[in-house]
């Protein structure tokens, strides 16, 4: 009984001791920290909308032969610079020539007939008849003349204007026809910005505007001017095409993606320091200083402006935010604010 006892007590030690050590330690005071704070504003800012639009020429041509032949000679390639009149194609004309030699041989035939019975009339050797008819005979000639002249010059496709191919859709020896596209061509120096525009925001939008654009690869945004407004809209998407001239000789290449800007008015909203937002993974955090200590407020932010962002949620207007030394505060910290 006696070592039963012993054994009890040795146990009952060994217990009190363990509860002894599975006592938590007593929390440790977190330093204070220096900061400066800021009090939240809201501010007022304009209100805009982005709408993606594609960078064209203004000046673009497709070109097709007006006659059926082959062709010749091309020596066009899609990047090559070509002047206004330059000949880019030339398409097999001996048919048509012959159908001018024939054309003239008629003409000068019937002018020479004409003269001479114009010098008989004046001597009433023939009739007035006969001699309209001749003449009127003589008009025809003229006039196939000058169509097939106007065929011959056919056969040689020109640039309207100066530019650049960008497509070629024939080679040597097809044959060209109306309608059937042989190269393309732009001007690169006159570009426009092409843009479908919601309903709600076409409004806003006058012709002779000027209006920020902003391209891929350009550092600064293009000052673009409304040129054209479609009056109706398209019945599948609901927008109106609007097409704004570029500024001359710009960077920016046929093809690109342009992105409107288009002033909607004037919204207001809560605005911080860049310097208070905090990310931590997908989180975005705020530190308010209440009663001198740091308290964690997790914020949705919106649009950047400068170096401020907006604010959606998650503070209200006169909160005293931490604007300096804000990334190592802890939730609780004690603050000591800095004026």
């Amino acid at each position: 009984m006696k070592h039963l006892a012993l054994i009890l007590a040795g146990m009952a030690v060994l217990l009190t001791a363990c509860q002894k050590n599975a006592e938590p330690a007593a929390p440790t005071e977190l330093p204070s920290a220096k900061v400066r704070v800021q009090a939240i504003e809201s501010k007022t800012r304009a209100a805009t909308e982005e709408v993606m639009g594609t960078i064209r020429a203004r000046q673009r041509a497709v070109l097709e032969g007006k006659v059926s032949a082959g062709i010749e000679r091309l020596t066009a390639v899609p990047g090559q610079s070509v002047q206004a009149g330059e000949t880019l194609v030339e398409l097999d004309a001996k048919e048509i020539k012959a159908r001018l030699d024939q054309a003239l041989t008629q003409r000068e035939q019937l002018g020479r007939d004409t003269e001479r019975l114009r010098q008989l009339l004046a001597n009433n050797a023939v009739s007035r008849q006969e001699f309209e008819s001749i003449e009127s005979r003589y008009r025809v000639a003229k006039a196939a003349v000058t169509e097939a002249e106007t065929m011959l010059a056919y056969t040689k496709i020109v640039a309207p204007f100066d530019g650049i191919i960008t497509r070629k859709h024939a080679e040597v020896g097809d044959l060209a026809a109306p309608g059937k596209p042989l190269l393309e061509m732009e001007d690169p120096k006159s570009l426009r910005l092409e843009a479908d525009v919601p309903e709600a925001a076409i409004g806003q939008i006058v012709s002779g505007a000027k209006l920020s654009v902003r391209v891929s690869g350009v550092t600064n945004d293009l000052t673009a001017i409304v040129s054209e407004i479609a009056p109706a809209a398209d019945p599948n998407s609901r927008t109106f095409l609007v097409k704004l001239d570029l500024p001359a000789n710009s960077v920016a290449r046929t093809g690109q993606f342009g992105r409107l800007t288009v002033p909607l008015g004037e919204t207001s909203a809560l605005r911080i320091p860049a310097s208070a937002l905090i990310l931590r993974g997908q989180l975005e955090l705020v530190f308010v200083a209440e009663n001198n200590r740091a308290q964690m407020r997790l914020v949705k932010s919106g649009k950047r402006i400068g170096n401020e962002f907006e604010i959606l949620s998650g503070l209200n207007r006169g909160d005293q935010i931490v604007i300096e030394n804000a990334t190592g505060l802890r939730d609780g910290q004690p603050l000591e604010v800095i004026r």
